[in-house]
């Protein structure tokens, strides 16, 4: 194995052992801004940070809205009646074979539905992405991923829930550096209603909805 792919190893155990320590924390508040100071720090130092090296973000930090408690959710999976195989495209190049295991919907103001994934595969995950009213402007015009087991992007849940917070909605490694190769959102995930939370590329207005 080379250094290369041992780092990649390790970016991976990385991001699963912070997302165990922001389920374990009690305060989504207090979660939210751990995973925010543990990822700038991955970003700002890591041999395979997606940063390209002179990228701003290595010494600003990545820009996200202000945490919005109102935008987390333990929801219910609604399990499909018939099964559902997707080729996802990733990025340029490829696709990802998914399963679909439900959806998931949110209530209002949002008012929309998710699909939940699973890679299918040996050892898949659950995968959540989202395409939002924000992208092309505000965030990547492929969208964000909310949950993504397979690399440790886990929020929790139950044996009947999916833990969902869009605070925690973070950009796929092509959306800094497009030699790198990430799936983006079906159109299952894809809503014209803005989200404004999570990371964002660029300051933008704050929500309309906060006055």
């Amino acid at each position: 194995m080379s250094n290369a792919q041992l780092a990649m190893v390790d970016w991976r155990r990385r991001t699963s052992e912070l997302y165990a320590r922001v389920r374990a924390e009690a305060d989504p508040t207090v979660a939210h801004a751990l995973w925010r100071a543990e990822r700038d720090v991955m970003f700002r130092t890591h041999p395979q940070s997606p940063l390209p090296p002179d990228d701003p973000m290595r010494t600003t930090g990545v820009k996200y809205w202000p945490y919005n408690p109102g935008v987390r959710f333990e929801l219910p999976l609604e399990p499909v009646q018939h099964e559902q195989l997707l080729d996802l495209p990733i990025s340029s190049q490829g696709a990802l074979k998914l399963r679909l295991l439900g959806h998931v919907r949110l209530p209002a103001p949002l008012g929309f539905e998710l699909a939940v994934w699973r890679l299918h595969q040996y050892g898949g995950g659950l995968f959540v992405p989202l395409r939002d009213g924000t992208a092309g402007t505000s965030t990547y015009s492929g969208g964000r991923h909310l949950l993504d087991m397979v690399k440790g992007a886990d929020l929790g849940g139950s044996d009947t829930s999916i833990t969902i917070d869009l605070n925690f909605a973070y950009h796929p490694a092509c959306a800094y550096d497009p030699s790198w190769v990430s799936p983006l959102a079906p159109p299952d995930n894809t809503t014209v209603v803005p989200v404004y939370a999570g990371e964002m590329l660029a300051a933008t207005p704050s929500d309309p909805a906060d006055g």
